[in-house]
């Protein structure tokens, strides 16, 4: 595994393949108040690439022609958030996409646990440590282990997405997950629009 520290953007021409995992590192879980961080990337080939934002500006071209690129999967776990994150701070919408999380409530109904740490630990047999995830990532540099935990929150999507698939495939909802996958730029839509904590589908 190698994890390759940027600042500000991804480098030019960085080719990171048809489907790329994706997550979000930033000051707190308030779409509102709080900032964007880091973005991490995988190709799913064991590397990881973490772009790190010291200070809040968020001019990445590169990044948004990858957020933007309809032909590329943007793979995440709990997509909702990342989404709306994205949207935020870079002004992009992110299409297509899947999600691990949601791929899990659908076909995982025998557990509640459908964080990253269990389905790394359920499927694949890998223990996440979450020891650096309430750590200060808006530091003037990231440490060691912040880019280690920065990485491992990606490095096994690609893995996680072809178990997930399969589960579907045996339980015929794929349809129904890539119906609530095509809903989710929307859903995060409406979390920035201020229905974060509604649900509009309910009586």
């Amino acid at each position: 595994m190698s994890v390759t520290y940027h600042i500000g953007d991804l480098p030019a021409g960085l080719d990171l393949g048809p489907v790329v995992a994706i997550d979000t590192e930033t000051m707190g879980l308030s779409l509102v108040r709080d900032r964007l961080c880091v973005v991490q990337l995988s190709a799913g080939d064991g590397d990881a690439h973490v772009v790190h934002f010291p200070r809040a500006e968020y001019a990445a071209p590169n990044l948004v022609r990858l957020f933007s690129d309809a032909g590329v999967v943007k793979l995440f776990h709990f997509a909702r958030f990342d989404l709306a994150m994205i949207r935020r701070h870079f002004g992009v919408r992110c299409d297509p996409v899947f999600c691990t999380k949601i791929a899990s409530k659908l076909v995982r109904t025998n557990t509640d646990r459908h964080g990253l740490k269990d389905l790394c630990r359920d499927l694949l047999g890998v223990e996440l440590s979450k020891q650096q995830q309430t750590s200060d990532w808006g530091a003037a540099e990231l440490s060691p282990e912040q880019l280690a935990y920065a990485a491992s929150d990606v490095l096994h999507l690609h893995q996680l997405k072809a178990r997930m698939e399969a589960l579907l495939d045996r339980e015929g909802r794929r349809d129904l997950a890539q119906a609530c996958f095509r809903f989710l730029p929307a859903r995060a839509d409406l979390d920035l629009a201020g229905w974060d904590g509604e649900d509009i589908f309910t009586h």
